[in-house]
């Protein structure tokens, strides 16, 4: 009776096969990934107890938009984490 082929565990996707890359992430992202949500969320924590007088005067109202502008570059992110 003919023996069946055995399967290769890991296997890597071929090149242009539309499946993921399971690269290892380098070891700053999920330092830089954390540190820019809590970064965003202290820009808008200083913003409103200093009410507008910190971090940027010059920004206004600004503020708020630079402080969810870094959150989200942190939570954006986090698709990447594995």
């Amino acid at each position: 009776m003919p023996e069946s082929k055995t399967r290769r565990k890991n296997r890597r996707p071929e090149e242009g096969s539309g499946q993921a890359d399971y690269r290892p992430l380098p070891v700053w992202y999920k330092p830089v990934m954390f540190g820019l949500m809590l970064l965003g969320l202290l820009w808008i924590m200083v913003y409103y107890i200093s009410q507008g007088v910190l971090p940027l005067v010059t920004a206004g109202g600004w503020n708020i938009v630079i402080g969810f502008g870094l959150a989200m570059v942190g939570f954006f992110m986090t698709t990447r984490w594995r």
